[in-house]
């Protein structure tokens, strides 16, 4: 009997114990093909040399020293290869241990600095429905997730919430992608002038939207008005490209196919590709200069931020990715990702929507394709196919609630950046023939 309190109490789960490029390998010798790098994590694949090498390296001269004593040569290194890669303005890395602990640190930094500037009145912020930004209760109070929330409700901070950009359920008919964007932006101008500018701190949001939506992309002109609002009012950006940033949409941040640079923008997961927990939030210069010169201490932090082994690992992650050129294989691959999924799946009767951008594409299930009816929630297909998938040895990321919270059905498939041609055919392979398996299984 497991010793192990697993997030599914009722699970009985394969044991993992090898992985190598795209697949993993059970104690039983099944292969897995990683079609989503577990929750969009594993961007090199498994079992990199160049990143084993550099963990073994570190540990072997100094594996942990407390931030709050030391720093190291590697965080520093780590830092200057974020920021040299950042959105203009963001000149600062506070370095963490994962996705939550990147949202946290950024809710607080923000009411931080705005305390240390003198407007303390500043103390909600404002996300999207159907989103999700962590787990930790800071973190989860900005997120739109219904279904994650509603059991911690009563432990939540306040937070406003908007419409979410999706085209696909939300754009009227005749109505323009660039009309239907300024729109559902325009809400947050809204919100923002009915709760007073001088409370609002930051709007919080996913450039394409991870687990809740299934990799849905803004319309094209939706988050340049979204930052056009937030600097009328003073309002900080905070962009969460933990799911689809550092390199899975084709380049290494999302938000540069959106044309805008954030004050504040959080990365994990593909930073260090799984091979060591991490995160950071680049941060704007001048946010980092007002903490410095005010207070001088930013009040937060954790046990394990800047960990010296898992600065490693992320730092060999990401020259291998940049040596490797691997980012004209996600967007490459990516490609030929949809054209294949289009060819497929395009016309399937249940098939509603597929969308994402590189090597981040979701798949959004329907009853019906005319009216866009989803599946009763309580079929739970997303929990059906996922089973399916894992027994014809293929890993992908399905999730419900899309709709509204609780109906909608939808499948993230988001391979390593390694993925090979022939590796992406066996992925749509597989994945149809589960997707038809679960449905097959449903009774009409």
């Amino acid at each position: 009997m497991s010793r192990v309190f697993h997030r599914d109490a009722r699970a009985n789960l394969p044991v993992a114990v090898a992985g190598e490029g795209v697949y993993l390998f059970d104690e039983g010798g099944k292969r897995y093909l990683d079609a989503s790098g577990g929750a969009a994590v594993s961007c090199l694949g498994h079992g990199d040399a160049d990143v084993r090498a550099a963990i073994v390296e570190q540990v072997q001269t100094l594996a942990y020293a407390h931030t709050g004593f030391f720093t190291t040569h590697v965080l520093e290194e780590l830092a200057d290869t974020l920021v040299a890669g950042a959105p203009t303005g963001l000149e600062k890395a506070y370095v963490v241990g994962g996705g939550s602990e990147g949202i946290e640190a950024a809710i607080k930094m923000a009411r931080q600095f705005f305390v240390e500037v003198g407007q303390p009145t500043r103390q909600r912020f404002v996300a999207r429905l159907q989103s999700y930004h962590g787990s930790t209760l800071g973190a989860l109070s900005v997120g739109g997730n219904i279904a994650r929330r509603q059991l911690y409700q009563p432990l939540l901070a306040s937070a406003r919430h908007i419409s979410p950009c999706y085209a696909y359920r939300g754009q009227s008919p005749g109505e323009s992608e660039e009309e239907y964007g300024h729109r559902v932006a325009d809400e947050l101008e809204s919100v923002i002038e009915e709760s007073g500018p001088e409370t609002i701190i930051a709007f919080v949001a996913e450039p394409v939207v991870g687990a809740s939506l299934g990799a849905v992309p803004a319309v094209p002109g939706y988050f340049k008005r979204v930052r056009e609002i937030c600097h009328r009012h003073g309002v900080l950006l905070v962009l969460d490209e933990v799911m689809c940033g550092m390199g899975r949409t084709g380049s290494l941040h999302a938000c540069e196919q959106d044309g805008v640079a954030p004050d504040m923008l959080v990365v994990a997961k593909g930073l260090g590709a799984g091979y060591q927990p991490i995160g950071a939030v680049l941060v704007r210069g001048d946010i980092f200069q007002t903490i410095r010169d005010g207070s001088g201490a930013f009040q937060h932090g954790h046990t394990y931020m800047g960990h010296a082994t898992a600065c490693a690992a992320s730092l060999a992650v990401q020259k291998a990715i940049k040596k490797r050129d691997l980012l004209d294989n996600v967007r490459s691959q990516g490609k030929h990702l949809r054209a294949l999924l289009d060819q497929r799946l395009g016309q399937h009767p249940h098939v509603g929507d597929i969308r994402g951008r590189g090597l981040f594409v979701g798949v959004e299930l329907v009853s019906d394709r005319a009216t866009k009816e989803p599946f009763d929630a309580a079929l739970r297909l997303h929990a059906r196919i996922k089973a399916a998938a894992m027994d014809k040895g293929l890993i992908c990321y399905p999730m419900g609630g899309c709709v509204d919270g609780t109906s909608g059905d939808h499948v993230i498939l988001a391979p390593p950046f390694i993925v090979t041609a022939a590796e992406v055919a066996d992925i749509v392979d597989r994945f149809s023939d589960a997707l038809d398996k679960a449905l097959d299984n449903i009774a009409p």
